[in-house]
């Protein structure tokens, strides 16, 4: 029994470790294919590593054969709910950010300044600038 509550509280942590990622990732990456890579592998595997950490502190009973199909609709839905967001934001114009080299590398700040600007505008259609 010790094995199986050191092993529930690894799935646990590492759950949340995943979870904190995506959420820091949703926060920090720059564009909304980026953005929905980080929700889509948090949702997928931090969910899932919660969930066993779940079953594992619960015991067989039949609240784990409940977790197990949740697992099961999450490892079909997640990935394909994903998919179809992507293929309707690029339907519909959203263009991923395709750079090959960070934009940072080789740049002064103003370059920076530049790129967050133009990443802006070209996201929301406004321009990032202040008025004068």
């Amino acid at each position: 029994m010790i094995i199986i509550g050191w092993l529930s509280d690894v799935c646990l942590l590492l759950g949340g470790f995943l979870v904190l990622t995506g959420a820091v990732g949703l926060l920090r990456l720059p564009d909304f294919f980026t953005r929905l890579h980080a929700a889509s592998v948090t949702e997928t595997l931090g969910a899932v590593l919660l969930i066993i950490g779940i079953m594992l502190d619960t015991g067989l009973m039949l609240d784990t054969a409940k977790l197990i199909l949740l697992i099961c609709v999450m490892f079909i839905a997640n990935p394909t709910i994903t998919h179809g967001l992507c293929r309707a934001a690029a339907h519909g114009g959203i263009k991923p950010a395709m750079e090959t080299k960070s934009p940072m590398q080789n740049s002064t700040p103003s370059d920076s300044k530049n790129i967050y600007e133009n990443q802006i505008q070209t996201e929301t259609g406004v321009s990032g600038k202040a008025p004068k």
